[in-house]
């Protein structure tokens, strides 16, 4: 049974059941979750606790095995818990979990915690082993357009809150921009927040003054925010990352696959294909793909050729080459090429803004 992380609570409430799988790449969700399995689990008499973490090929997997049909010393019922950093307990692994699933005592509760799983890990033998005897967990990061609601209820639960209305969303969009891509800094500034100030409504001077900038930003993400055309959050972004030392041609060649992409959806269109069979020959999949759905068709093959024309000219740019027309530092080219593709994506009708005016 799969489950988000914010339905765990409800479910703890009536009734543990023999396996819960844990996984997902947001470390503070997915800690979050574990350790309230493993409050619900001590209360319920899971006294004695055995950790195991699978790390190679080489684990034996018969002391977990052993473990699961082994007599308790010290409490009625026993917690097991396995790790498995990697995400793939290899062919001996899978079979282990199988058997391991198939023949649990009533006496016996286990946790499995594992990072984010592809499509092609949720379909394997092993995990649909965990998910028929158990609960899973999946634990995904939280998006930029859910942030401020997730702080406000983070609030909620030490008694806080912000300002009612476009006053109090001003100071949530605020705290977001501070702790983006970065969830337990965020934990940590809510927490300050708990120790700084009552139980009550919280001021965006309070707020400003108490949380730090712990943003931290993907490049990925990035990608998103031009496409979607966020222009101050893309700049802002850039900023980001040219601060924790990211690679300019990394972010380059972020920025210039979409725009080569669009182009050949485009080119695809044109040539009377439909958008679906577009996008999928393009290799457009995920959040992009619902970008690309609303602004591939209204933009034309005239409109990317200068945003083709400019990734060339930036990619000489990351790469020690200057163009008479284009900033000398490479980040700065970087911004310029972002800006353009956003404001291309936005359409004409929408406001032109400079480098200098942002």
């Amino acid at each position: 049974m799969l489950i988000r992380p914010d339905a765990l609570g409800s479910q703890l409430s009536k009734g543990l059941r023999p396996v819960y799988t844990v996984f997902g790449d947001e470390p503070l969700l997915a800690q979050e979750a574990a350790d309230a399995i493993r409050v619900a689990a001590k209360a319920d008499g899971y006294g004695e606790r055995q950790v195991f973490t699978v790390a190679g090929n080489a684990f034996d997997w018969s002391a977990v095995i052993a473990a699961s049909q082994a007599m308790s010393l010290f409490a009625e019922r026993q917690f097991i818990e396995i790790r498995i950093p990697s995400g793939k307990p290899g062919k001996d692994g899978s079979e282990a979990l199988q058997r391991y699933c198939d023949g649990l005592p009533p006496d016996v509760l286990t946790l499995v915690t594992l990072p984010r799983l592809d499509k092609t890990q949720m379909s394997s033998a092993w995990f649909q082993a965990l998910d028929q005897h158990g609960v899973t967990v999946r634990v995904d990061p939280i998006e930029r357009r859910a942030l401020p609601q997730w702080i406000a209820q983070r609030l909620a639960r030490q008694q806080q809150r912000v300002e009612d209305g476009e006053a109090g969303q001003r100071t949530l969009d605020f705290f977001a921009d501070r702790v983006e891509g970065n969830l337990l800094a965020a934990h940590q500034e809510l927490q300050k927040l708990a120790l700084l100030h009552p139980a009550g409504v919280l001021s965006f001077e309070q707020i400003e003054a108490a949380v730090l900038d712990v943003a931290r930003f993907d490049v990925f993400k990035l990608s998103e925010a031009v496409l979607a055309s966020q222009l101050a959050r893309a700049l802002r972004m850039l900023d980001g990352l040219e601060a924790e030392g990211e690679a300019a041609v990394l972010v380059h060649w972020t920025l210039a696959e979409d725009i080569r992409a669009l182009a050949r959806v485009r080119e695809a269109l044109d040539a009377g294909k439909p958008l679906p069979l577009a996008l999928r020959e393009a290799r457009v999949w995920g959040a992009k793909e619902k970008i690309f759905e609303r602004v591939a068709p209204t933009l034309s093959a005239g409109a990317l050729t200068p945003l083709v024309q400019a990734a060339q000219i930036c990619d000489g740019l990351v790469k020690g080459l200057r163009h008479p027309d284009w900033p000398a530092e490479p980040w700065m080219g970087l911004r310029k090429l972002a800006l353009m593709l956003a404001q291309t994506v936005a359409g004409p009708r929408a406001p032109r803004y400079s480098l200098s005016a942002l």
